[in-house]
């Protein structure tokens, strides 16, 4: 006699239907699991074993053979104990009904019968769905993320008997009630406030740098990348992470991929939602592999756990070379394709990137008054710029030096302008932009192609003078002049003007700066 129940597994953001086959034959006690599982897996005889006793079932006598099925596919994790103990027990006889072939099972056991979280059960659910599924039974601490699929009966198990005693009709489970993601999106706020109703990283609270805070806004407007160049104490930390308080709210579809790659990860805390962006600050000694995502289960990297969100990237020429190239793709593309022997994932990687710097080793400009306290080699200085990668800074579209704030700015008891305000205006353009790209499949201006740019980023003839000006004397390259044309969008998309003007195309080319 064979049990048949069917389960899933995550492949990246992709889910797969797994089958799960139960024999029991007559035989020396033992169990063997096959399909290609991986160690978790493996294990799974030993916590299967010891919740079924702990429940208060017999463990059958006998040889038991488990198929993970299809058995060509790598099975990783524990999310496959729950089915198998429930086949066993049907196995048994202890189900009274027959498990319905439209149902998913997924969990992990603990050896006293109670059902532990699991990664991935978001992704599931969205594919559950489209596939016809109509129930799932999953661990009861992931019904926060599950509770975002409509359509579905969510039944959420809290121990292995209680899932017994549902199937037999005796203690039945109330399923999961769906939540509204455009209710949840509306009240929650990006962060807690002050009684002041300041945010603990305000812009208010940064003293002066009034071209960094702008720059800061026009990159929040079109989700565009910054470069922040200034000697240590300048700003440029508390700049970045005052940062995410002007960016604008998350649509239903970023809320959806963003939760979606924090449960991939076994990163939701206790299931919840992510609704705030993330802001993401990997050391400088990182590995490329931490960096962009892998390790021997293909999981997704610090630019896939910032999409939607914030990557910083502190002292930025510190970090390690293959680290630093390992980025084009992702700012290019929007997403990271991943390759090992054991198979391929893609992870979607759609980050606003801020990377900060000291302009020598010594972190003082050649001109600083305090460089005078630190000897500037410049065999050490060319070295150290030269780390700055030239397709990487290619791909940046505002470079901005953070000088210190000088005295008055210092002193000053007033608060410099507020997050909020900032934010109205980001929101404002952003609007526009939502607007504008109803149709075309994108978010941002940043996000433009070279057609879509021949459509929305047109000049007037003064216009193309002064950008065949700029052509010639900063050498630029084709992808920096349609970055410019992006960058000069989105700074009109600010002045409320449904035309580039000059003085829009001027403000985009003071951020080219030096660095390339």
């Amino acid at each position: 006699m064979i049990a048949k129940l069917f389960s899933a597994t995550t492949i990246g953001l992709e889910a797969q239907k797994i089958e799960v086959e139960i024999d029991l034959t007559p035989a020396l006690p033992s169990m063997v699991v096959v399909g290609l599982p991986d160690k978790a897996v493996q294990e799974s005889k030993e916590r299967v074993k010891s919740a079924i006793k702990q429940s208060g079932y017999e463990f059958p006598l006998g040889k038991l053979t488990v198929n993970l099925a299809p058995a060509d596919i790598y099975k990783s994790g524990s999310a496959f104990d729950l089915p198998i103990a429930l086949g066993i027990l049907q196995l048994m006889g202890y189900l009274q009904t027959e498990l319905p072939q439209t149902a998913l099972f997924l969990g992990e056991l603990s050896l006293d019968g109670s059902v532990r979280p699991v990664n991935g059960v978001l992704t599931i659910c969205l594919w559950a769905k489209k596939q016809g599924f109509s129930t799932i039974f999953i661990p009861e601490d992931n019904q926060p993320e599950a509770s975002l699929v409509s359509g579905l009966t969510v039944i959420p198990v809290k121990t292995l008997s209680a899932l017994i005693e549902h199937c037999n009709g005796r203690n039945p489970i109330q399923p999961v009630k769906p939540v509204s993601l455009t209710t949840l999106i509306h009240s929650s706020s990006a962060q807690p406030t002050n009684a002041d109703g300041y945010y603990p990283n305000d812009m208010a609270y940064i003293k002066g740098q009034k071209v960094a805070k702008r720059a800061l806004e026009i990159a929040a407007s079109g989700g565009h990348n910054v470069l922040l160049i200034g000697a240590p104490g300048s700003g440029k930390t508390m700049l970045a992470r005052s940062y995410p308080t002007i960016l604008p709210k998350m649509t239903e579809a970023e809320v959806l991929e963003v939760t979606q790659i924090y449960s991939v990860a076994g990163l939701l805390s206790g299931g919840k939602i992510i609704l705030e962006r993330p802001f993401r600050a990997p050391h400088h000694s990182s590995s490329h592999i931490s960096l962009i995502g892998g390790g021997s289960k293909l999981r997704p990297g610090e630019v896939s756990l910032a999409h939607r969100g914030v990557l910083f990237l502190d002292e930025f020429p510190e970090f390690d070379r293959e680290a630093i190239e390992a980025l084009r793709q992702p700012l290019e593309d929007g997403f990271v394709t991943i390759s090992r022997a054991s198979g391929s994932v893609c992870y979607p990687s759609r980050f606003y990137l801020i990377i900060a710097a000291n302009p020598t080793p010594s972190g003082f400009a050649e001109d600083d008054p305090l460089a005078s306290y630190k000897p500037q080699n410049r065999a050490a200085i060319a070295r150290y710029q030269a780390k700055f990668s030239g397709p990487i800074l290619d791909r940046i579209d505002l470079q901005v030096e953070v000088d210190r704030p000088n005295k008055t700015d210092l002193q000053t008891n007033e608060l410099a302008e507020p997050s909020r305000q900032i934010y109205e205006r980001v929101q404002a353009a952003r609007d526009i932009q939502t607007r504008r790209f109803a149709t075309e499949g994108i978010h941002t201006n940043a996000e433009m192609n070279p057609a879509l740019i021949r459509k929305y980023c047109q000049l007037d003839s003064d216009g193309e003078k002064l950008l065949n000006q700029a052509i010639d004397k900063f050498h630029l390259s084709a992808r920096a002049y349609m970055k410019i044309l992006k960058l000069s969008r989105t700074i009109a998309d600010l002045d409320g003007s449904s035309k580039i003007q000059v003085k829009h195309l001027a403000e985009s080319l003071q951020y080219r700066g030096r660095w390339g």
